[in-house]
C-alpha cells in the first residue's frame, strides 16, 4: 500500500469535485483532506502519477507535497495563530 501526499489549491466546495475525480481510480482505500493546509493524503494501491493526473483533470491545481510545503505551513500557522481581526482598531 502506498501513501501519496498532494498540495491541492482548493476551498471547501472543491472537496466534492476531488472525491469525484478520485472515485474513478481503482485501488484507492482512503482519502484525507485538510483544507487549512490544502493537503490531500491518498492511501491505496494506485500509481501516484495517475492520482495527480486525475486531480488535475478535475480542474484543480495540484502538485506533490514537499518538505517546503511543511515549512511554509508551520511558519504561517505560527505567525498568524495569535492574529485576531478587530474591526474597531482602525479608529
Amino acid at each position: 500500500m502506498e501513501t501519496v501526499e498532494l498540495k491541492v489549491e482548493m476551498v471547501c466546495i472543491h472537496e466534492k469535485r476531488l472525491g469525484k475525480c478520485l472515485s474513478k481510480l481503482k485501488g484507492i482505500e482512503k482519502v484525507e483532506v485538510d483544507t487549512n493546509c490544502q493537503k490531500v493524503v491518498v492511501t491505496g494501491y494506485a500509481n501516484k502519477n495517475k492520482i495527480l493526473k486525475a486531480v488535475r483533470r478535475g480542474g484543480l491545481k495540484a502538485d506533490f507535497w514537499s518538505a517546503q510545503n511543511e515549512l511554509l505551513n508551520a511558519y504561517v500557522s505560527a505567525k498568524y495563530a495569535s492574529f485576531r481581526f478587530n474591526p474597531f482598531s482602525f479608529f
